[in-house]
This record gives C-alpha cells, structure tokens and sequence, in this order.
C-alpha cells in the first residue's frame, strides 16, 4: 500500500546564463537570488511570438515532445524544467511551491524580454501561470498576451491519499525513497491515462531517471506537500481581475483535477474558453497530442 501510494507521486502529469533570443536548442538559465541561484534546464525552438510552457507535477519538458515542434513552426517556444524537475538543479531546500516556480520563471521572462507572451501550463504548471497572470510586478506588465490552461490546479481541492501521506515523514521516506522509481512512474502513468496502452518504457524510463537521485526524491516530496499551497484560496478570490484571453482544456476522463476545476475557472476568468477533450484522463499534451495541439493552434491563431 505504501509502496503504491508513493508510486502515484508521479500522477499530476505524470525544467549558467538565461537564454539567448538569437540561440536554439538546450540551455540552463541561472536564476533567483545571487546567494542561492537555481539553474533552470530549457529548451527553445523556432522563430515569432514566444510561447512559454510549463510543465506538470513530475514532468518536464519531455512531456512536450509531441506538441513544441509543430508550435515552433511559427513561434519562439521555450519548454523549461521547473526547479526540482527534469535536469533543472533540486536544491534541498523547501521553496517548491507554485509561488515558489513562479517567481523563477518571471526572472526568465524578464531576463530574455519576453512580450507578446503565451503561457501555457498543465496542471501544477497551470497554477504556476497563473500566479503568473496575477503578479503585479511592474516589470511583467505588457508582456504577457494569452493564457493556455491545460487540466490545471486552480481552486484547494481533496487531494489523492498520498499527498496527506508525505506529510508524515516515516511514510514519504518508505514511499518515495524504498520502491524503485520505474515501478513509481508506471503506476502513476496508469492513474494519469485513460489508456493504459499508451503507456512505452521510454516514457517510464524518462519520467523515472530524476527519482534516481535523493535530490529528486527531496524535490518530489517538497513539490507534493505543498501541491495546494497556502495563500491559494486567497489567490484564486482574484482570478476575475485576469484580463488575457484564456484558453482552458480539459481531458474528459481526469481522475486528478475534477472537470468543475475547468468549469469554475471558466465562469471566473472574465475571457475564457473551455474546450474538452475526449479520450484522456489528465496529460492532453501526452495522450491526445494531435486535438491538444489543434486547440493551441487555433487558439493562437485567433
């Protein structure tokens, strides 16, 4: 039961110097505070109006394979590893909430001059942007256009039986660091899809390889305690100030983050859009790419 607990850590979606607008292709990013910076894993493709995505709980920017290239035929894409994720630094530190990311990810933008910016976010990704939206540094304002919620936490919620687990730190312990990351990853992926027969060792293997080190297995208990973050009812009381034309998408079939999540969000955000999408349960981008894809498209294309 522990063992099974743990393994669905990975459930919600189961990224030196910033990075250069004239470069393409793999890069860190150093950012956050000159006495204790993180360094950020990116990758950046094509040419046109940026588009920044975010990934979801134990992804990274692998989760987008299927979805950047076809974006980056017109736009400048930048998928980036959340600090504690993918082959981004995992200080063993607490600072892994949304708020947390947030503020790393708006020094991204800033540092690269990002405008006429599309955030697009899965699931704590999507909380990530938008505590985003909501940021009233000057710094941000004009910069960011539109707004892509992908099966995203928005609203305190109940929360899967093993996020409550990881508060108590026997059981985390026994969890995340006694049963072997791949056998985590499968079962996660099990209760992420509808369609188990999607599921490939290489995207095991992938989601996996970070659980391998006690710095990932550090980040993927701080990152799930703190999954619905204080502050987070207060938060949400706002998102009706949010101005940006919003595209929200939601999988037919989560068993993670409930379709009244999207529905909420779609009578709260003054210009929004809900579109579902059939035959997946909470990874679009993963399991029904090509309609995740046409949505983005046309979304942007308006």
């Amino acid at each position: 039961m522990l063992g099974l607990a743990a393994a669905t850590l990975c459930a919600l979606a189961l990224g030196a110097s910033a990075a250069n607008s004239a470069d393409e292709g793999p890069g860190f990013a150093r950012l956050g505070p000159p006495e204790a910076p993180v360094k950020l894993f990116y990758e950046e493709k094509g040419r046109g109006a940026p588009v920044l995505l975010v990934h979801g709980f134990g992804a990274s920017t692998y989760t987008w394979r299927n979805i950047a290239p076809a974006l980056a035929e017109d736009h400048r894409v930048i998928a980036v590893d959340l600090k504690g994720f993918g082959q981004s630094d995992k200080p063993f530190d607490e600072r892994y909430s949304v708020f947390d990311q947030a503020e790393l990810l708006k020094q991204l933008i800033i540092d690269n001059d990002l405008r006429d910016l599309t955030l697009v976010g899965h699931s704590y990704g999507g909380g990530v942007v938008l505590v985003l939206a909501l940021d009233e540094d000057p710094r941000l304002m004009g910069r960011i256009s539109k707004l892509v919620l992908l099966d995203t936490i928005a609203y305190p919620q109940d929360v899967p039986v093993f996020f409550r687990m990881l508060d108590t730190p026997f059981l985390s312990h026994v969890g995340v660091r006694m049963v072997p990351p791949a056998v985590q990853t499968r079962i996660a992926l099990r209760i992420a899809y509808l369609d188990n027969s999607k599921i490939d060792d290489e995207e095991v293997e992938m989601y996996a390889a970070p659980l391998r080190t006690a710095a990932g297995k550090h980040a993927i208990i701080h990152s799930a305690r703190q999954i619905i973050p204080e502050g987070l009812e207060e938060l949400s009381q706002r998102y009706s100030s949010i101005a940006a034309p919003t595209l929200i998408a939601w999988c037919d079939h989560d068993r993670i983050v409930p379709l009244d999540v999207g529905l909420k969000l779609r009578r709260t955000l003054p210009d929004a859009q809900l579109k579902i999408i059939e035959g997946c349960g909470h990874m679009p981008q993963e399991e029904q790419p090509e309609a995740t894809l046409g949505l983005i498209q046309d979304f942007l294309g308006d």
